[in-house]
C-alpha cells in the first residue's frame, strides 16, 4: 500500500538515504561519478536541505510502501502566477516501470493544482531517459538551458511543462 507523507527538517536523513540509494543508479550512465558526488553534496547536504525546506519554501513529500520510504519529491511556486516547479522526483529503481512513478507524479499534480497551479514545470537532464516518462505523463519541452553549477560542471536540461 503506497502512502505519501509530508516532511519536515526531521525527515532530512530519510531524504538523504533515498538519495544515496537512487541517484547513482539513475545518473551513472550520463554523469561522471565525481559530478554525481558533487551534486549530491550541493543539493542534499543537511544545510542545503534545511534551506530548501525552511527558506526556499520547497514542499517535500516522501512516498512509502508499507512505511518503507521508496521515493521523494519537492515542489514550490515560482515567480509566475499559476506555475509551480517540480524540483525533484525520484523513485527507488526497483519500483520503476510498475506504475508507481505515475501514481507519485499524479499525486504531485493534484497537490499543486489544489494550491492554485495551472502549470507544472520541471527540468530534466537532456540525456535522462526519464524525459520519455514525462512526455507520456503529458509534459512537453518548453525550453532548454545550461546551468553552471560550479566546480567545472554544467547541467544540460530540458525545461518541460504540463498544463494541469
Amino acid at each position: 500500500m503506497y502512502r505519501v507523507k509530508s516532511t519536515s527538517v526531521a525527515d532530512i536523513p530519510v531524504i538523504q538515504e533515498l538519495t544515496e540509494r537512487i541517484w547513482k543508479p539513475t545518473y551513472k550512465s550520463i554523469l561522471e561519478p565525481a559530478q554525481i558526488d558533487y551534486m549530491i553534496d550541493m543539493m542534499y547536504s543537511t544545510a542545503s536541505l534545511t534551506k530548501q525546506l525552511t527558506e526556499l519554501n520547497h514542499k517535500f513529500i516522501v512516498l512509502q510502501d508499507n512505511k518503507r520510504p521508496i521515493g521523494y519529491a519537492s515542489y514550490s511556486p515560482t515567480d509566475t502566477e499559476g506555475v509551480y516547479k517540480l524540483h525533484k522526483i525520484y523513485l527507488d529503481p526497483s519500483y520503476q516501470g510498475k506504475g508507481v512513478g505515475r501514481f507519485f507524479l499524479d499525486t504531485v499534480c493534484r497537490q499543486v493544482k489544489n494550491l492554485g497551479a495551472t502549470i507544472l514545470e520541471l527540468d530534466v537532464n537532456r540525456y535522462n531517459k526519464a524525459r520519455f516518462f514525462y512526455e507520456k505523463m503529458g509534459f512537453s519541452t518548453y525550453d532548454e538551458k545550461d546551468t553552471d553549477i560550479g566546480n567545472g560542471y554544467v547541467m544540460e536540461d530540458y525545461v518541460m511543462r504540463k498544463t494541469l
